[in-house]
């Protein structure tokens, strides 16, 4: 490993902070590095492999559609791009989906959808609200529309247009409103902000004022869609339905794809030429996604999800009465997380040492997001051992 490590090194663009690991193969909830050394995933590529690594049924409808087509541009239709276009809309009952490459890209769509239906349909509305310490993508738009100045400060100066709020804040979201606020923007459950749901009160709140002023909700479900959540999306939780929605992580399983659904009233703004991709997720990830649909449907794996996130926050609230370095137990289903009283990289560090991958999503967060099919076996293996790591840290009184 470590030769490869030098060479990463040497060639590796210095944008990301990694872990010394490279890792050859994975297999269910399970990864293994060049050293042959296995390691449980409770952070599932962050929030992606919904069905563990190399999936039996993900590997060979890859293998099945690579011999068929992959590819043909967006001059022209694919059959499993239009079958799983259906199958999202009759899942999420917004009826226009158009595929992208990566979660990012996808939000770029719906940002530049509610931008033109605001100008076609409000009067020349264009101006988007969303939360503080949100997480939108990496690209100018979905980075404009991050309400996290660290990773804004350095690209300035941004797109205009954007507003930022209090996440659970009504009146916050209130006052930011102008005559110009076409879009409300939200995370039902905020990722890379730490793990943070919404509470009921909110987005309701904030539906009733999006339709007070004439305002679309869209909703980012790139990390909390399909499963996650305990429900195949977030918003189910709430009742409350967007006009626009985003997808991705989960619906590739690995393989580049993003999604963005619409009503069909909204996604009318779209005309011929108003946006496009070359690829936009292409037959193997189409596939992919729809096999990914099937095994979720076939073995209940939302409802799964459901029970088993309920189970896990009992426990974690239990070790909270035993670990004062646990301030607060936070998550919907299997997307949760641990806020410390320490910091959290090393708490990652040790478990990754031993055998655990979790992710320290903020400098005093542990973030869990474990297959949604994990066996009970392999869930109570990585939780015993994160259990340990932290013990460790509390100082006898």
């Amino acid at each position: 490993m470590q030769s490869l490590l030098e060479k990463a090194d040497r060639v590796m663009m210095k944008n990301v902070s990694r872990f010394p690991v490279v890792f050859s193969r994975g297999e269910g909830a399970y990864l293994y590095d060049t050293d042959g050394k296995r390691y449980l995933d409770f952070l599932s590529g962050i929030a992606v492999h919904a069905l563990g690594h190399s999936h039996p049924r993900i590997a060979k409808a890859l293998v099945e559609q690579a011999e068929k087509i992959v590819h043909v541009s967006n001059y022209f239709y694919l059959e499993e791009q239009i079958l799983l276009a259906e199958k999202l809309a009759a899942l999420s009952g917004l009826e226009r989906v158009f595929f992208s490459n990566s979660g990012a890209e996808a939000n770029e769509a719906a940002l530049k959808l509610a931008r033109k239906y605001g100008r076609e349909k409000l009067g020349g509305k264009y101006e988007i609200i969303s939360a503080e310490k949100s997480f939108h993508g990496r690209t100018f738009g979905a980075l404009a529309a991050t309400g996290q100045p660290k990773y804004q400060e350095a690209f300035q100066p941004l797109p205009a247009g954007f507003k930022y709020a209090k996440f659970n804040d009504l009146s916050s979201w209130e006052a930011a409103v102008t005559p110009q606020t076409c879009a409300f923007l939200l995370e039902l459950v905020q990722g890379e902000g730490g793990v943070n749901p919404a509470t009921p009160e909110f987005v309701q709140g904030l539906a009733a004022l999006s339709r007070r002023h004439g305002i679309l909700l869209i909703f980012d479900e790139i990390q909390t869609g399909l499963g996650r959540t305990g429900k195949s999306f977030a918003w189910q939780h709430f009742g409350i339905k967007p006009q626009i929605m985003t997808l991705a992580k989960a619906l590739g399983s690995g393989v580049p794809l993003g999604a963005m659904l619409a009503t069909e009233e909204v996604a009318a703004a779209f005309t011929p030429g108003d946006h496009s991709t070359t690829i936009g997720g292409g037959g193997l990830a189409y596939t992919v996604a729809l096999e990914v649909l099937k095994v979720m449907e076939e073995e209940k794996l939302p409802e799964r999800t459901a029970q088993l996130g309920q189970e896990l926050l009992k426990t974690f609230h239990a070790w909270q009465k035993e670990l004062p370095i646990i301030r607060e137990v936070r998550g919907l289903g299997l997307l949760l997380a641990l806020e410390l009283t320490i910091p959290s990289r090393p708490i990652a560090e040790q478990c990754l040492e031993r055998g655990l991958i979790v992710n320290a999503v903020t400098p005093t967060a542990i973030r869990l997001a474990p297959p949604l099919n994990i066996g009970e076996a392999e869930l109570e293996s990585g939780l015993d051992l994160l259990y340990t790591v932290l013990k460790e840290q509390v100082v006898p009184s």
